[in-house]
């Protein structure tokens, strides 16, 4: 009784399973014998690499056999890989590039026991539910296994049936996990910033949600309705009834793999205009939805004939708080800024420091890391560089990554690993850039606008230079039109909100004791072939429709007093 509730715990309870497996000691050390002699032999070879001084040319070695050795240990030890393959903070560099390959794949589990799993999990025979159902997988992975079918009413569907006994296997790894954590952090010369437990505790939680699949069917839902206004991207619909714990039924994608660009291109698709919708809705999810795929790998991403682009498995997910949001963004303009002490100070807002940290001696390092990343060209910035840069300085200041932060981080880069893949000189900003620059300049939240407001005044003083690279970044981007976004400020220009910017920008226009009618004519020049002289009519018309005689006498005063204080500033010059 004590094994079945323990391997029936809907979510990850580390006092549950400890309770369960702490007075049946018997269970847990047959597993634990074979996982420290697994280790043992490891460490055995990097202390021999040691002794005979061969450290350096056995890197590559070591670091192969510690995936081989992951794989080994089965489902839990191939997720502590991957999971470890965000984490520059926890593993060297040279491991992590060889973690980064561990993939999903391991032999299929035996069709009879799948077909049975189906069976009990619908409670019904399979023939009452398809009308055919693939003899074989067409995926295994390292928690389930993907048939193609077709149901009774003629729907082509994938049906994911999840590996058998795997909660028991994953309580007691996480349990054995969990209990060395406690007892060897002290004795590990890791930066963890925290307790060694809690980082088990996460991975238990997110192994937890990954393995119900009717949580994973109502992530898939939350997912398509955030993208339901977009034409370009793609999510299966969940088919309910032939849905349960342990069996997720859901509509058969028809597509290649975003890294198949030989399929890709026959089909007459741009495998780059794929890769530019698959950055743009990254970001998306980031930056305005909160709701991110964590595990975009090139097996969950789709390149449809429509050309679409379409996500599947949405085991891995994660929510962003509106607050971590605006912190993020905040972290993207002074990142552009090169604000770095502002720069640190979002890292303790985001949880990467401590807020009892000192922030002095960090501010340089992070200049000397992130400017030597960036380059003087914002356009050769991309990940892969950062995370490898912040590796090194992970060891050596008090970093840590948020548990968030490591699925993010696992995200972009794995999203510019397929890009790069593609073409070989994609540049994550060239697509990324264009996007931040419409949400800044369009600023549909107070919140945006205030950021909008950091990027173009620094030190009290307004960068006309920064305002011309913005639209003339967001001009780059098709879905971008100026007319609006102008029609939008001038709103936000004569509404109570817009005080500050009156008054600001008429300091700017004439600070240093003079007007600055070259800024604007440039500004003119860039903006002008979008603003025809019978659009700004029609928009003039709509705008005046819109104002009612109320709105129209509560903005006269501000209007006036805008006039009388510029009028002012000029006379006291």
């Amino acid at each position: 009784m004590g094994q079945y509730q323990s391997a029936q715990l809907n979510r990850y309870n580390p006092d549950a399973i400890a309770r369960h497996y702490r007075y049946r000691p018997w269970l847990a050390w047959g597993r634990l014998l074979r996982i420290i002699w697994s280790f043992s032999r490891f460490i055995l070879c990097l202390k021999w690499d040691e002794w005979q001084n061969q450290v350096e040319q056995n890197k590559g070695k070591r670091a192969t056999q510690l995936r081989e050795l992951l794989t080994r240990l089965g489902p839990t030890f191939i997720k502590v890989g991957q999971a470890l393959s965000t984490r520059p903070d926890l593993i060297r560099k040279d491991f992590l590039e060889e973690l980064v390959k561990l993939q999903d794949q391991l032999p299929p589990f035996d069709n009879a026991i799948a077909y049975q799993t189906i069976e009990t999990e619908l409670d019904r025979p399979i023939h009452e539910v398809f009308s055919e159902l693939s003899p074989t997988p067409v995926a295994a992975a390292s928690l389930g296994q993907v048939y193609r079918g077709r149901l009774l009413s003629g729907e082509e569907v994938a049906v994911k049936v999840q590996r058998p006994n795997l909660r028991p296997v994953l309580t007691l790894d996480l349990y054995l996990m969990r209990w060395a954590a406690s007892w060897l952090a002290p004795w590990l010369p890791l930066n963890l910033g925290h307790d060694l437990t809690l980082i088990v505790d996460e991975f238990g939680t997110k192994l937890f949600e990954e393995i119900d699949y009717i949580n994973e069917g109502r992530n898939a839902e939350k997912f398509a309705n955030n993208f339901r206004n977009d034409p370009q991207v793609k999510v299966p619909s969940i088919y309910w009834r032939y849905t349960n714990t342990r069996v997720l039924t859901l509509e058969w994608i028809n597509g290649f793999k975003l890294t198949d660009t030989k399929r890709i291109r026959e089909a007459g698709l741009d495998p780059e205009a794929i890769v530019q919708i698959g950055v743009t809705s990254g970001l998306q999810q980031l930056l305005e939805h909160g709701f991110f795929h964590a595990d975009p790998h090139p097996g969950n991403l789709f390149a449809m004939p429509d050309g679409r682009m379409a996500y599947i498995d949405f085991g891995m997910m994660d929510q962003l708080e509106e607050t971590t949001k605006e912190n993020l963004v905040d972290a993207l303009v002074h990142l552009v800024n090169k604000d770095y002490t502002d720069l640190a100070e979002d890292f303790v807002k985001l949880g990467f420091l401590t807020p009892d940290t000192n922030i002095c001696p960090i501010v340089p390092a992070l200049e000397a890391v992130l400017g030597n990343a960036i380059g003087k060209n914002v356009g050769d910035f991309n990940f892969k560089t950062i995370t490898d840069e912040f590796s090194e300085l992970m060891y050596e200041y008090p970093f840590r990554v948020p548990a968030k932060f490591a699925l993010i981080i696992r995200s972009l880069v794995t999203q510019e690993g397929i890009a790069l893949s593609l073409n070989p000189n994609f540049k994550i900003v060239e697509v990324g850039y264009p996007y931040i620059a419409r949400r800044l300049l369009t600023g549909e939240s107070p919140e945006l606008r205030r950021r909008l407001l950091n990027v173009l005044f620094k030190d009290g003083r307004f960068q006309w230079q920064r305002l011309e690279n913005l639209i003339a970044i967001a001009r780059t981007d098709n879905n971008f039109d100026v007319l609006p976004t102008a029609q939008m400020g001038l709103q936000y220009l004569l509404s109570d909100e817009g005080k500050f910017l009156r008054r600001q920008l008429v300091l700017a226009l004439t600070e240093d004791d003079r007007l600055h009618t070259e800024e604007v004519q440039r500004l003119w020049n860039l903006v002008k072939d979008d603003l025809q002289p019978n659009r700004l009519f029609n928009v003039a018309i709509e705008m005046l429709t819109e104002l009612s005689r109320e709105g129209a006498a509560a903005i006269l005063p501000k209007a006036t007093s805008f006039v009388y204080f510029g009028g002012n500033k000029s006379h006291s010059n």
